[in-house]
């Protein structure tokens, strides 16, 4: 233990963990961090090494005798039949149910969505009631016939924090020194910050700021691989990750038809991953879209008003270097065609993604940090209860090319800034600059984008600044576009002329005049647009995203199917295909390969238990083969008495993981619901989708 872990385990005794020992096991298992954090505070809580390799076994025996994983419902359920009782590690939702008059309980990966639940659980539980929370629960089993529930909860322990004491937060942060409690944070999400250099570290801090901040509009972009969605998607539980697909309205905003708010509504964090692979189905979600970034709220027959924040992370395909000197280009390249210049003045902040190192181990700390679910519990108090912007605006002075939407956006990015590194007090004069400062390059580089799209002077005040405690006026430049005559001072073509005639745009009055190094390239034609691929040709790409609890939009086919391209033969490898309903969709999976013509092959290697019928999954797998040769597609099987793992193999060298399995469908509520036949529709459990290509 360093200075600053001895410092953070007196000041937050049992609310930290060694998060080395959290890398240690997350590799080997597909838990959510905080249920490890939870398990190993409890058992690693020491800094002796054979105590510490004592209680990670403990952890391991934990996870293996009461994690419910993916696909073993069916024998957790057996498990309380015949025990009369068992303890579970799962995550419980409870909802009123109006035709019941009664709150049942729902256990995610215990597959039950009808468990009699006391009202003190929930009493005492809020979030149980508002998204539902991971618990240790020792589920029981009803023996009386007349009931119609099988189970009930006979006790419940939270392994997320139930009550959170801002307070003591407070007085904490007060012990330590700025930089101090930056290292605190920093650690917490897994970075070891001496490792890191001080604008980095900024940048990351940066990833935080819409967990904190309400109605806060941020934007990164840049390469793959630095860890753009993990905050969004494994950090905070208060967040939802959106991997592509379909933004609609009614799942965003408001369903007009169930009178029940959208994700805005539910989450303090809407992210979308990415971004260019958005699909807008109608005009109407960018128009709300634009009303809800502007001020919170928007009219759908019904006026609703919301505290999400939205963020927007996604790849850069071209190096930041040709785009800011491109006159075609510009850093918003990769989002999609209807997000215009309304939406883009709305971000508050953008991200220089392409300054992010890459994901590598030697940047991971060895050290304590705060246990995820405790800061997250610390963002989500602040973005719901304080407000910092007008702390902001009575201290900051900012310059005259600032404009309206600039200076918001500047404000609240500082006010978030305040809240995650100064949750209780007033940072120096020094440090207060700094945020501004850090806030207004970030404005800037937003700006910049517009102003190089727009063909005329609309957004040509670029050059934001600030006034400092010397009263000095001091103008922020982005250090990629600093030199860049293209971004400068775009050249655009007059509409009234012939296209060698161009027009430069006027920025403000700090930009180098004519006969400066900006000189040659003023005289350079413009670039008729037309000749210009905008575009770069698209290429299938790595994926990493989690499909959430209650998730729609997923299907066999839009997971898989542009994978497929060229494929002879595809590889199953899934040890729970042997129920009716796992049969059911391994034929949806075949239904959606077979779409593909050049496929010939289907290859399954599955699994069966002592519970299995094997003589009914034999002779409803032959029907499926005779079919498919049918379909002059060759079914070939092969099954194993002992495996585990689930992957789908192409031959042309793409691998998909996907951690439930083929069944990560929650069962239809009735075989007469939405969703029972069309998968797009249909509600998912909770999995992690991993595409890669095999090296």
């Amino acid at each position: 233990m360093d200075t600053i872990d001895k410092k953070l385990n007196a000041l937050f005794d049992g609310k930290v963990v060694r998060k080395d020992l959290v890398h240690r096991i997350k590799k080997g298992t597909n838990v959510p961090t905080f249920v490890l954090e939870f398990l190993l505070a409890r058992y690693c809580a020491s800094d002796d090494e054979a105590e510490i390799q004592a209680g990670m076994e403990a952890v391991l025996d934990t996870l293996n005798d009461n994690y419910v994983r993916p696909n073993e419902a069916n024998k957790a359920q057996s498990k309380v039949a015949t025990k009369g009782k068992y303890r579970f590690i799962d995550k419980v939702h409870v909802n009123y149910v109006e035709k019941n008059r009664r709150h049942w309980a729902a256990l995610e990966n215990f597959d039950s969505r009808k468990v009699a639940i006391s009202e003190k659980f929930y009493r005492d539980n809020d979030r149980l009631l508002q998204g539902g929370l991971w618990a240790e629960v020792t589920i029981a089993y009803n023996e009386i016939e007349d009931d119609d529930y099988a189970f009930y909860i006979e006790d419940l322990r939270p392994i997320q924090l139930s009550r959170f004491n801002f307070d003591q937060y407070c007085e904490g942060r007060q012990a330590c020194s700025r930089d101090e409690w930056m290292s605190f944070i920093l650690r917490s999400v897994g970075l070891e910050p001496g490792k890191l250099a001080h604008r980095v570290k900024m940048h990351f801090i940066t990833r935080l700021l819409p967990l904190v901040e309400p109605n806060f509009n941020f934007i990164e972009l840049g390469p793959r691989g630095t860890g753009k969605s993990y905050f969004f998607s494994e950090f905070s539980p208060y967040s939802t990750l959106i991997s592509g697909g379909q933004a609609t309205k009614a799942t965003l905003f408001y369903n007009n038809q169930r009178k029940k708010i959208g994700l805005v509504g539910f989450w303090d964090t809407v992210a979308f991953d990415e971004v260019g692979g958005i699909k807008v189905k109608d005009h109407d979600t960018i128009q709300i879209m634009k009303d809800f970034m502007a001020n919170g709220r928007f009219s759908r027959g019904v006026e609703v008003i919301a505290d999400a924040s939205m963020a927007f992370v996604g790849n850069l395909d071209l190096s930041v270097d040709q785009i800011v000197n491109s006159e075609v280009f510009d850093l918003f390249q990769p989002l999609p065609k209807e997000f215009d210049l309304a939406i883009m003045d709305r971000f508050a902040c953008y991200l220089p993604g392409w300054e992010m190192p890459k994901n590598s181990s030697e940047f991971l700390t060895n050290n304590y940090g705060f246990i995820t679910d405790y800061l997250a519990e610390a963002f989500h108090y602040q973005l719901k209860h304080t407000n910092r912007y007008e702390e902001v605006s009575k201290r900051i002075r900012l310059g005259k090319a600032v404009e309206g939407r600039d200076e918001k956006g500047i404000k609240k990015t500082v006010a978030a800034f305040l809240k995650i590194l100064h949750p209780s007090g007033s940072p120096s004069d020094e440090e207060f600059e700094e945020y501004v400062a850090y806030a207004v390059e970030a404005r800037r580089r937003v700006k910049e984008q517009m102003n190089k799209r727009k063909s005329d002077d609309e957004f040509a005040k670029i050059n934001l600044s600030y006034i400092n405690s010397d009263g000095e006026e001091v103008i922020i430049y982005c250090p990629e576009s600093r030199l860049a005559p293209a971004t400068q001072e775009p050249v655009r073509r007059d509409i009234h002329g012939d296209e060698e005639t161009v027009v430069v745009a006027t920025s403000a009055e700090d930009i180098p005049a004519k006969g400066s190094v900006f000189d040659d390239v003023l005289k350079k034609p413009a670039v008729p647009a037309e000749s210009v691929n905008l575009q770069p040709e698209a290429q299938l790409q790595e994926q990493h995203f989690t499909i959430h609890y209650g998730a729609t939009g997923y299907s066999y086919e839009s997971i898989i199917s542009p994978y497929l391209e060229g494929a002879k033969a595809i590889e199953i490898e899934d040890p729970y295909i042997r129920l009716t309903h796992q049969i059911q969709n391994f034929v949806r999976f075949c239904e959606a390969v077979i779409k593909t013509p050049s496929v010939k092959t289907i290859r399954l290697i599955t699994s069966y238990d002592d519970d299995t019928d094997v003589k009914e999954m034999s002779d409803r797998l032959g029907e499926l083969k005779q079919s498919l040769l049918e379909m002059d597609i060759e079914l070939d099987l092969k099954v194993n008495k002992h495996m585990h793992d689930r992957e789908i193999r192409i031959d042309n060298g793409w691998i998909i993981k996907i951690g439930r399995g083929l069944d990560f469908f929650q069962k239809p509520d009735s075989w007469f619901s939405v969703g029972t036949n069309d998968l797009m529709l249909r509600k998912c459990l909770e999995t992690k989708v991993d595409i890669f290509k095999n090296s």
